[in-house]
C-alpha cells in the first residue's frame, strides 16, 4: 500500500488548523449564536464551545500520536471501537464536511458574485481542487497567504471596533434572562466554527515527528482561534448591542460601519472571501485524505485508495469529493448544506472521545486526560441535542442512511 509523504511540521500544521477555524464561522457565526443564547449569554456559550473543542483536540492529539495515518476517528474508532464506530465517524465526517465545503464554496460565490453565486462556487471548488491536487505542501503554503490576510482583516475589524468611538462596555451585560438550553444551542452553533482542529488529525500520515508535532499543534491552533473568537465576540457585542448583532447578516463589516468607517467594509467582505476559500482548501483536503483510509479498507469504492505517483495526494478520493461537492452547490443550499453538518460534526467528536477514554492514563501528560476525554463525550453529546430538532433529525437520517449501507455491505460480504 502507497503511502503519503510526510512534509508538514509544527507551523504547517498550526497553519492548516487555522486555515480550517478561521472561515466563514467567524464572520457569521456570532449572529445566530446571540440570537440563540443573548448578550451575556453569547460570551458563555463561547467559553462551552471552547472547553468542549479542548477536549476533543486533546483527545483527537493523543489518538494521532497513537495511529498517525490519514482518516483521523475514522482510524481511531476502527481500532479501538470497532469497525462500526469507525464507519459511523468517517461516513459523518465525509458527507457531513462534503456539505460544508459545498456551503463554504456557495458563501465565496455570494460575496463575490451574488448574481452568479453557484457557477462562482463550482468554480472555486475547481480552483481549491487543482491547488490540493498539486499536494500537500502548496495546500500548506496557500494557506498561510490566506490565513495572513484574514488575521489582518480580523485585526483591523479589533482595532476599529475598539479605537473608533462606537464601543460601549455597557452593552457587554446586556438585558435578558438567558436559560440554558439557549446557551448551548448557541455552543453548539460556535462549536461549528472550532471544528477544524481535526484537519491536523486527518493529516496526520504526512505530519514529519507527529508524536511531537501533533500534540503540540492542535491545542496551540485551538488556543489562537479561541483568542480571536473572544476579541471579537466582545468587540462586536460592545459595538452594536445584543440585538443588532443578532439581526446582523454580516457582523463584522457592521462593525467596521458602526464605528465610523463605512469605507473599510469592503475589506471586510473581501477578507471573509478569503477565510471561506482558506477553509475550502483546507477542508477539501482532510475529507479527501478521510475517503482515502476509508477507501484502503473497502468501506468506500477501493478505487478511491490509490495515490498519484508524482504528487502523492489521493488524486480519486480528492477528484470525487469535489464532484460531489459541485453537485450539491448545483442542487442544494446553505442553510440544508450547514443544518446536518452540525450534528454528525459532534457524532463524529464524541467518537473521538469515546475512543480517546479506552487508551487509559498517560503518566507523560500532566492534564487529567481520561477526565477531559469524558468530558468531552458528554459535551458532544449535550450540543448535539441542543440544536434545532430539523438540525437532529437531518443528521440523524444521514447517519442511519450510512448505517444502513454498512449493514447490507456486511451482509453481502462486501
Amino acid at each position: 500500500m502507497e503511502g503519503l509523504t510526510r512534509r508538514l511540521g509544527v507551523p504547517d500544521a498550526v497553519v492548516v488548523g487555522l486555515g480550517s477555524m478561521l472561515g466563514a464561522g467567524v464572520f457569521v457565526v456570532f449572529a445566530p449564536a446571540t440570537a440563540a443564547a443573548g448578550g451575556p449569554g453569547l460570551l458563555v456559550a463561547l467559553a462551552v464551545a471552547g472547553l468542549v473543542a479542548f477536549c476533543n483536540a486533546t483527545s483527537s492529539a493523543r489518538l494521532a500520536v497513537r495511529y498517525p495515518e490519514s482518516g483521523g476517528t475514522y482510524v481511531y474508532g476502527r481500532e479501538r471501537l470497532g469497525p462500526f464506530a469507525g464507519f459511523l465517524a468517517g461516513w459523518g465526517f465525509v458527507v457531513g464536511k462534503t456539505a460544508s465545503c459545498a456551503a463554504m464554496a456557495l458563501t465565496i460565490g455570494a460575496y463575490l458574485w451574488p448574481g452568479r453565486a453557484r457557477l462562482v462556487a463550482v468554480a472555486a471548488v475547481v480552483a481549491v481542487t487543482a491547488v490540493n491536487l498539486r499536494g500537500i505542501g502548496k495546500t500548506a503554503t496557500a494557506t498561510k497567504v490566506l490565513v495572513g490576510v484574514v488575521l489582518a482583516v480580523l485585526a483591523l475589524v479589533a482595532t476599529t471596533g475598539l479605537v473608533g468611538g462606537g464601543f460601549t462596555p455597557a452593552r457587554l451585560g446586556g438585558p435578558g434572562d438567558v436559560g440554558a438550553h439557549g446557551v448551548l444551542a448557541a455552543a453548539g452553533l460556535l462549536f461549528f466554527a472550532f471544528a477544524g482542529y481535526a484537519r491536523i488529525a486527518t493529516l496526520g500520515e504526512e505530519v514529519r515527528d507527529p508524536e511531537r508535532t501533533i500534540p503540540r499543534a492542535v491545542p496551540l491552533a485551538l488556543g489562537v482561534v479561541l483568542a480571536i473568537y473572544l476579541v471579537l465576540a466582545v468587540v462586536a457585542l460592545g459595538v452594536l448591542g445584543a440585538d443588532r448583532l443578532a439581526g446582523s447578516a454580516a457582523p463584522l463589516a457592521d462593525v467596521v460601519t458602526a464605528a465610523g468607517l463605512p469605507g473599510l467594509a469592503w475589506v471586510v467582505r473581501a477578507g471573509a472571501t478569503v477565510a471561506v476559500t482558506g477553509v475550502l482548501l483546507s477542508l477539501l483536503a482532510g475529507v479527501g485524505r478521510t475517503a482515502l483510509a476509508m477507501a484502503r479498507r473497502r468501506d468506500l469504492p477501493h478505487a478511491l485508495a490509490a495515490v498519484d505517483a508524482v504528487h502523492r495526494v489521493p488524486r480519486r478520493a480528492e477528484l470525487a469529493v469535489a464532484a460531489v461537492v459541485a453537485l450539491v452547490v448545483a442542487a442544494g443550499d446553505v442553510r440544508g448544506a450547514i443544518g446536518f453538518s452540525s450534528c454528525t460534526v459532534l457524532v463524529y467528536y464524541a467518537i473521538t472521545n469515546a475512543a480517546a477514554l479506552t487508551l487509559g492514563r498517560d503518566p507523560a501528560r500532566r492534564l487529567p486526560v481520561r477526565l477531559l476525554a469524558a468530558l468531552g463525550l458528554v459535551g458532544c453529546v449535550t450540543l448535539a441535542v441542543s440544536l434545532p430538532a430539523a438540525t437532529i433529525l437531518a443528521g440523524a437520517g444521514v447517519l442511519a442512511l450510512g448505517a444502513a449501507w454498512y449493514a447490507l455491505r456486511r451482509r453481502l460480504g462486501r
